[in-house]
């Protein structure tokens, strides 16, 4: 049930009804909206409605909501109507309707808030798909959240979702991996291989890497050229780093369906058949770029190269393809990526990238315009901004097992993945983060994990009581007899989770569900509260069996929306604390 959903086709029949009036046609409302007002004392639903669509009726905003108000107060479930500013119509139900939402959210459960929005449309969530040449660091963590939360609220808004990884491992990096890699082989062949030269990777965590090879080859890698040993050691330091990534995402609860290989593409021949495609449709020539600003890509060349128009769909310049010595081009690759997920069938191409990767949004958009060919494919992007560590106000010094960073699973391991989650989610992508240990494990207000953990519990821990009692929620609860504000603030609250989670869908914004449930928490946290100074609010009351199973039935209600929006986040909702 989506309350705002259903009030939005009313004041559609409004509308239309309004139009023939006046002997116009219907206008296109899809900038037409109905949602709860800022301030809850002007109404239970606002529209827009006289605002977006006056003109098309040629009369003033506030003529059109005295129309457009006439008939929604003869609405059998509207009580009163207003006008308020320019022309907006603030509404308020019936009383009857706040038992409805409580019904509803009993009815469907683990389903409440869940849509048929996507339609059953196939998006396609990339998210994380660091270079694989060592553990994932903190500064993954975020974007590594994020994309799974936003495939969870895309899932739940009803598309088909892939979460997917793509593996960089026909790069230059993964060169130097495996140089770095052979090192540790010596090491463990009991080898001194000293201080590791620079430009090599230190971190500790390629010495597993080394004694595997000395346990598979014993001391024959070293009888080797380097051009001989390079792709073995290359294809066992790629395996096991990815074997290591796969289980930082799993302390995370990550688990993505697809890892796609850049080097798989290349061997299958899909990147020299996409530019091959490219050059049959007259978007590849021979050309030169004018020297970049700013700092200078590793793929720019002051010379004729195998150019990519993709200025003609809208990005900043035209990419190279191929270098002038015939060797491929990173972006080569991400054009015969692309090209693959479009074959794959997919509607949306979500790619989740770091702050620092801002410049290849536009590049990203045009290749999704430019290879979509008869077929509608969006192309979005979402860039995450950087997380700071602290722990009590001091910033956290990196890892030791990693050399040179902070890990993902020093994060992790110390707070746990629920706080993590959370926490990376309870701030909008792109604005800057700081974590600090000290405060993300306060049991405070203050922190906002706890205290919609601790209102989650706190349902669970009366409902528990209850049961050693006798008490049960009720099978056909009573709702009308929930008549405080503070037990309406609450519904009214729960109303918004279904229209809340479409908006975040449509938006691409998870955040969205962490303010919401920090603020459901709030209304329920200040329930009990009140319950204290006034203890017919309480929810078990010994001397009132049906008050009580109709109140009990109430905490379900809640305990269902928070789980719910904790389920999306990948939070787990904790049954006591």
């Amino acid at each position: 049930m989506n309350l705002f959903a259903e009030f939005l086709q009313v004041v559609a029949e409004a509308v239309s009804t309004v139009a023939a009036q006046q002997g116009k046609d219907v206008p296109d409302l899809s900038r037409v909206t109905a949602e709860p007002p800022r301030d809850p004392a002007h109404g239970d639903i606002s529209t827009n409605a006289a605002m977006v669509l006056n003109k098309t009726f040629g009369m003033p905003p506030k003529a059109l909501a005295q129309l457009l108000s006439a008939l929604l107060s003869e609405h059998k479930n509207v009580a009163a109507v207003d006008i308020a500013g320019p022309g907006f119509i603030n509404v308020r139900l019936v009383a009857s309707e706040w038992p409805r939402v409580l019904e509803a959210v009993l009815a469907e459960g683990e389903r409440y808030g869940n849509s048929t929005l996507g339609s059953g449309k196939k998006a396609n969530v990339e998210y994380v798909s660091a270079n694989p040449t060592g553990p994932l660091h903190v500064g993954h963590v975020r974007g590594a959240v994020f994309g799974d939360a936003l495939a969870e609220l895309l899932k739940a808004s009803g598309y088909e979702v892939t979460r997917e990884y793509y593996i960089n491992d026909a790069g230059a990096q993964v060169d130097v991996l495996a140089r770095s890699a052979y090192l540790r082989y010596l090491e463990a062949l009991g080898e001194t291989i000293g201080e590791i030269p620079a430009g090599l990777y230190p971190g500790d965590y390629l010495k597993p890497v080394g004694q595997a090879l000395a346990q598979e080859h014993g001391p024959a890698l070293k009888a080797m050229d380097e051009a001989e040993w390079l792709p073995i050691v290359r294809a066992r330091a790629i395996a096991m780093m990815m074997d290591l990534i796969r289980e930082d995402l799993a302390a995370l609860n990550i688990r993505q369906e697809v890892f796609a290989s850049e080097k798989a593409l290349h061997e299958s021949g899909q990147v020299k058949e996409t530019i091959a495609e490219l050059r049959q449709r007259g978007l590849v020539y021979q050309g030169t770029l004018p020297p970049p600003k700013g700092e200078v890509p590793e793929d720019w060349e002051d010379r004729e190269q195998t150019l990519f128009r993709t200025t003609g769909f809208g990005d900043d310049i035209d990419r190279p393809l191929l270098k002038s010595d015939g060797s491929y081009t990173y972006f080569a690759s991400d054009v015969a990526y692309s090209r693959n997920k479009i074959q794959r069938g997919f509607d949306e191409l979500i790619y989740i990238l770091g702050a620092d990767h801002g410049g290849y949004v536009k590049r990203l958009e045009a290749l999704g315009a430019a290879l979509q060919g008869n077929r509608n494919v969006d192309v979005i992007v979402r860039l995450c901004q950087l997380v700071k560590l602290y722990r009590a106000g001091e910033p956290v010094r990196m890892s030791k097992r990693a050399g040179e960073f902070v890990t993902l699973r020093d994060v992790v391991d110390e707070v746990g993945p629920d706080v993590v989650r959370f926490m990376m989610l309870f701030r909008k992508n792109e604005a800057p983060l700081d974590f600090d240990f000290a405060k993300v494990t306060e049991q405070s207000k203050d922190n906002p994990v706890f205290y919609v953990q601790y209102a989650h519990a706190r349902t669970c821990s009366v409902l528990r009581n209850a049961a050693e009692e006798g008490l049960a929620p009720a099978e056909t609860p009573r709702f009308d007899l929930l008549t405080d504000e503070a037990e309406l603030g609450l519904v009214r609250r729960m109303a918004e989770f279904p229209r809340l989670v479409e908006a975040a869908a449509q938006a691409h914004e998870p955040h969205r569900i962490a303010f919401y449930l920090f603020d459901l928490a709030g209304d329920f946290h200040a329930l009990w509260n009140k319950g204290k100074d006034s203890p017919h609010l309480r929810f078990i009351l010994k001397e009132d069996v049906k008050l009580t199973q109709t109140r009990l039935a109430f905490l379900m209600a809640i305990r269902y929306v928070l789980a719910n929006g904790l389920r999306i986040l990948g939070v787990r909702p904790a049954e006591e604390m």
